[in-house]
This record gives structure tokens, C-alpha cells and sequence, in this order.
């Protein structure tokens, strides 16, 4: 799950050529980011079920400087940077103001413009053959207000504004047709894609001191995000093909908590957690356009219908502590449903109409931590989790049939949700020379969502390719990991320390023994940090391990399905170094250097090329990027 203020951010949402991702933020506009590992479905519900990103944006009181009660002040900060892997330059800017006891406020705005990433490839065509980024413009800019508002010392308003707008524009290069050329001969192909978020939060805290409650929190936010992909291409014979593609979402999001603490005897305290949340979100796909003649006229659809995604659920979970234990129990009842709004433009030319469907989870958990001694702790977690599958995996359906492959996408209205068992033991030592955490976990994961599951075919007009989005029955993922600093103590002017981590996780289908593809390799990352008053360096190393064809469900591509068969892709493994540095020439200032790769090492990750042909002739188009120096430069007022 990924939150911005704890409100959802829009899923994720591909099909075919077009991809609406997760990435509706501007960084400009964050000051931490909170990570939950493992199921976080008690306290937030469906699609936490093997972590938690909340994005916390900026409050006035982060630049506001510390003054009498009630006096007026300002403060802010002004940042400016440029990116190397993709030529970027960016700018942010905020202002900060307290007017008086009461009410302070925050204006933050950013803006930035870069190019494509850069990679290793090395062949710069026009044409399939191109390994290098395609030309491309990226622009966007986003504004955060805040007012809060305190007019007692029992409550707490915040009300929050967010836009944040992006734009891309592509010339596809990749795309067009090497000679000879006939009639339907790419020669050109471009893309502009436009995304816009726009929120509205009201956060109230009340200090309440009741049996009941002691603090109460109400957040009431609604969100609009639309996207918008626009691709033009143009044949050989003047022949033109237009797709615009759009998906809207458009939410509205209500919880209530409530924190209650209290003393159980004379050793133990509770600290109980209780809530109800409420979230529904209108979905909406388009998908219009042309082809030229002689193909028939292009019939606008949608791939499916316009639906509302709605959960209701109460939750609680307790903290019960003591000198050595701290026990966290927690139980969430959460109904979810997918209500079909509207079949018009999906059903026809959909053969079947979109289902409705519905559900109810369970979700409980049960946390502990025993402290040995002031320095050694053990700690064990036993969590569950769940995610109702969306619109596009429950009624999805597309046909392409086309010259050369007939391809056919089926609905799966009988899809279930995914549910997860997690089980963490850990060891965490804390020492005057080193910081230690070392976990082992394993995860049972049923109805596991599979997007886009090839089940057969070969492509042809009486047997196309046909994919489905399926459950698999039962699946496993099982890893540890190190993690820690080690620190030297002082020499010279500094002190000198060594953080490292390594993880390793592996995953089965268990209905058929086969491994999880979308499983990443191993990593391991070491470092040597150099801290003074007046500056710090950092030197690390980075290992990714090789992605072998023994972690795949097969060595093979989904496509072909008939001899001869072509093998996937697998990352070799790679060792990188980056070296960072920040230099802060007064109290306020910083200066920041980053440069990244620097031994310009060749390299994959797996996330980019599951599914990529081993004998692809572009396969140095996936790489990442090589030597380059990321610089920013902020202060603060």
C-alpha cells in the first residue's frame, strides 16, 4: 500500500502499450517517508498486505523557528538540484508563517524538467535497433498548502491542498522500421502522456481525556487524479494510427481513531488503538482513436466498465508493556466491493457484461518483543493481510487480432482476494560500537493475483494467445536479513562507521513447485561513512546477485508457445560503488554530491527485464544508468 498523509495514492493500472502507474508524487513536497514491512492490513486494510510507503508532506512547524507563544514569525527554505541520469533539473520553494497563537500556514511549490533515463546502450539509430533512450521531455510542478489551526489546547485543525502535475513527451525512435520498408512500415511514432492529482484533506485531533478515549483523530480527504496517454503513429503509406487512452479515479476517504491508555495493575500498561474507516473510489478507463484503411473504423471502448471500489471496516489493536514485554495483538473486519456503475462502452463489444462482486476479510495480528538485557531484545510477529483485486483484473477484457499475432485478454470475475500469513523472528542488539537487527521470515500467500497469467495458444486466427488474470492457489516467500552499522568512533576531527545490510528471499508457487519470477535476487550493501561537524563522505557497495534460470517457473518465454521456444533473459550479477558527500558551509546551508556507479559498471534489475528475450538484439536498452553526479543545494531561512 502506498499512502500520502495516510491517504491512498491511485493503483496502478497497465494495459497493454498503456501503463498508469504509482508515481503520482513530487518528492519536493515530502520531508520522511514511513516503511511498514510485512502485512499492515489491521491498521489499513486492503492492499497492505506485504507493506506500508506513507509519504509525510511538509508542516509549517518544520521551518518555523522556536519564538515566544503567540509571536509571529516566518521561515522556509529554498532548494535547487540537478539529476545525471536524466539531465534534471529541479527547483522547490517554501514559505512558512505563524500569524498569531492560533493559525500558522505553509506554501510550498516545485518545479522541474528533465530527459529520459540514461543507460549503457550504445547503438543510437532511429530505428528497432536503438539501444539508447528515445528522445523525451519531462516536465511537472506541484503546490502544497497547509493551514493549521490550534484555537484551544484540546484540539488541532490541518487542512491540506496538494496538486501535483506531470507531463511527458516521447519521439519513439525504437519504433520505427529498419529498410526496406512496405505499406505498414512504422516510420514515425511519438507519445504524450499527462498526469494531475489534486487533493483535499481535513485532519482534526481533539485532546478528549474521556474513559473512553484520551485522543481522537478525524480525517476527512477527497482526491482526483486523472491520466491522459495520447500516441500518434504514422506508416510508410501516409496511413495514421491514433490511441488516446485516459483513466480517472476519483476518491473520497473518511477515518476516525481513537488512542486510549491505561494502566492494567500495578506492572502493565495499554496503550489500545480503535478506529473505522471508510474509502470508495469511482474508476473510470477510455480508450478512443483511429486506424488507417483499410483496417476497420476503430469503435471507442472501454476495457472496463466504469466501477466503484468501496471499503468499509473498525479495527483495534492494543499495546501492552511492561519492563521487559511488549505485546501488540490487533484484529481488523473489513467488507469490500467492486459495484459495476455503467456497461456502457465495455459490454458491447465486451462479450459478457462486468460482474459485481463482494467480500468480507478477517485480518488479526500478533506482535511481541521481550528485551533481554539493556543491550539484546528478541522480537516475533505474526501478521495477515489481504487485497481485493481491482476493476481491471476482475472484468478487464481486451481482443486484439492483427496481422501478425491475435492476442486475447479474458475477465476473471471470479477472481478472489490475495491473503497473506506472515511470520518475523528477530534478534536486535544494541551496543556502544555496533547496531544489529537480524530477522528471518516466511510468508503463505492464498488466491495470490497474478496479473496477465499466459494460459495457452499459438497466435494464430483459430488459437490466439490467451491471458487471464488467475489466483494461484497457494504460494510461499521466505528470506532473512542482516542489517546494522558498526561504528569506529572518532578519528581525527569525525567519526568514522560502517553501515551494512544484506537480504535474500525466495518464492514458490505451491500448487506447482515452481519459483515466484517476480522474486529479486539477492543484495547486499556495504559501506564506510566519514561524519564532522562541517561535512560528511559515504563510500558503498553495492552487490546484486545474478537472476539463474533455475529461479524462474520456466526458462522459456510465454511467446512462442510451439517450438522453437525462446529463452528469458536473466540478469548477471553486478557490483556497484557510490560515493556521497555533504558539505554545510554554515548552520543553515547544504550542499549534497552523489556520484552514482561510479565504476560506469553495466548492469540490469530484474524488475525491468522479467519477460525479455535472451536473444533480444536491444537487450542493452534495459540497463541502467552508468557514471553520473546528482548535486542539490538547499537553505534554509
Amino acid at each position: 500500500m502506498m499512502l500520502v498523509d495516510g491517504v491512498r495514492l491511485p493503483r496502478s493500472y497497465i494495459n497493454g502499450n498503456n501503463a498508469f502507474g504509482r508515481d503520482a508524487l513530487s518528492l519536493g513536497l515530502i520531508k520522511r517517508v514511513e516503511l511498514v514491512r510485512g502485512p499492515a492490513s489491521v491498521l489499513y486494510g486492503s492492499d497492505a498486505m506485504a507493506g506500508l510507503v506513507n509519504f509525510i508532506t511538509l508542516d509549517p512547524s518544520d521551518f518555523l523557528p522556536v519564538s515566544k507563544e503567540g509571536e509571529p514569525a516566518l521561515g522556509g527554505r529554498v532548494g535547487i538540484s540537478s539529476t545525471g541520469d536524466d539531465h534534471g533539473r529541479h527547483l522547490a520553494a517554501t514559505l512558512a508563517g505563524r500569524s498569531n497563537e492560533v493559525a500558522q500556514w505553509l506554501l510550498t511549490g516545485t518545479g522541474n524538467q528533465s530527459h529520459g533515463m540514461a543507460n549503457r546502450g550504445s547503438r543510437d539509430v532511429a530505428n528497432v535497433d536503438r539501444t539508447t533512450p528515445n528522445p523525451q521531455t519531462d516536465r511537472g510542478g506541484s503546490v502544497l498548502g497547509k493551514v493549521v489551526l490550534t484555537p484551544n489546547a484540546v484540539q488541532k485543525h490541518m487542512l491540506t491542498l496538494e496538486h501535483v502535475q506531470k507531463r511527458q513527451d516521447f519521439e519513439l525512435f525504437s519504433s520505427r522500421a529498419k529498410a526496406p520498408l512496405v505499406a505498414a512500415s512504422v516510420v514515425d511514432e511519438r507519445s504524450h502522456k499527462d498526469m494531475a492529482r489534486n487533493r483535499l484533506s481535513w485532519d482534526a485531533r481533539y485532546r478528549l481525556d474521556a474513559p473512553w478515549a484520551d485522543k481522537l483523530q478525524t480525517v476527512l480527504s477527497l482526491q482526483n487524479t486523472h491520466t491522459q496517454d495520447n500516441g500518434t503513429t504514422r506508416r510508410n503509406d501516409v496511413g495514421v494510427r491514433v490511441r488516446d487512452t485516459a483513466y480517472t479515479e476519483r476518491a473520497i476517504q473518511l477515518s476516525l481513531q481513537a488512542q486510549k491508555k491505561s494502566a492494567l495493575g500495578s506492572q502493565w500498561e495499554q496503550n489500545l488503538i480503535y478506529g473505522l474507516d471508510y474509502a470508495r473510489t469511482d474508476i473510470r478507463s477510455w480508450f478512443d482513436g483511429r486506424d488507417p484503411a483499410p483496417l476497420p473504423v476503430y469503435a471507442p471502448k472501454k476495457y472496463f466498465p466504469d466501477t466503484r471500489d468501496s471499503s468499509v471496516a473498525v479495527y483495534a489493536q492494543s499495546e501492552l508493556q511492561d519492563h521487559e514485554w511488549r505485546i501488540t495483538p490487533g484484529l481488523r473486519l473489513e467488507h469490500f466491493s467492486l459495484h459495476v456503475l455503467s456497461q456502457a462502452g465495455f459490454s458491447p463489444p465486451a462479450p459478457q457484461p462486468g460482474k459485481s462482486i463482494s467480500g468480507t476479510k478477517l485480518a488479526p495480528k500478533l506482535g511481541s518483543l521481550y528485551q533481554i538485557d539493556p543491550q539484546w531484545s528478541v522480537f516475533g510477529n505474526y501478521a495477515t493481510g489481504f487485497r481485493a483485486p481491482n476493476a481491471a483484473q476482475v472484468n478487464g477484457f481486451v481482443e486484439n487480432p492483427t496481422p501478425t499475432t491475435f492476442v486475447t485478454l479474458l475477465a476473471n470475475p471470479d477472481l478472489k482476494p490475495e491473503t497473506s500469513q506472515n511470520i518475523e523472528l528477530g534478534l536486535r542488539g544494541r551496543m556502544e560500537h555496533l547496531q544489529l537487527d537480524m530477522a528471518v521470515f516466511a510468508g503463505n500467500y492464498k488466491q495470490l493475483i497474478i496479473d496477465k497469467k499466459p494460459l495457452g495458444g499459438t497466435g494464430i486466427a483459430n488459437d490466439p494467445l490467451i491471458f487471464q488474470t488467475v489466483n494461484v492457489d497457494r504460494a510461499r516467500i521466505q528470506g532473512f536479513e542482516i542489517k546494522g552499522v558498526l561504528e569506529w568512533g572518532h578519528w581525527g576531527q569525525g567519526t568514522l562507521s560502517s553501515p551494512f545490510a544484506y537480504g535474500l528471499t525466495r518464492g514458490w508457487d505451491m500448487g506447482t513447485g515452481r519459483p515466484l519470477n517476480t522474486i529479486d535476487p539477492a543484495k547486499l550493501v556495504a559501506g564506510i561513512k566519514y561524519e564532522t561537524a562541517f561535512w560528511d563522505l559515504r563510500l558503498d557497495a553495492i552487490h546484486h546477485a545474478a537472476k539463474k534460470a533455475s529461479d524462474l517457473d520456466s526458462p522459456y518465454l510465454a511467446k512462442p508457445a510451439t517450438p522453437p521456444r525462446v529463452n528469458q533473459f536473466t540478469t548477471p550479477s553486478a557490483t556497484t560503488l557510490d560515493l556521497y558527500a555533504q558539505w554545510r558551509p554554515a548552520k543553515n546551508v547544504r550542499l549534497n554530491l552523489a556520484l552514482v556507479n561510479l565504476s560506469n559498471r553495466k548492469y540490469w534489475m530484474w524488475s525491468d527485464v522479467q519477460g525479455l528475450a535472451s536473444t533480444s538484439a536491444v537487450v542493452d536498452a534495459y540497463t541502467q544508468a552508468g557514471r553520473h553526479l546528482n548535486l542539490s543545494l538547499i537553505a534554509d531561512f
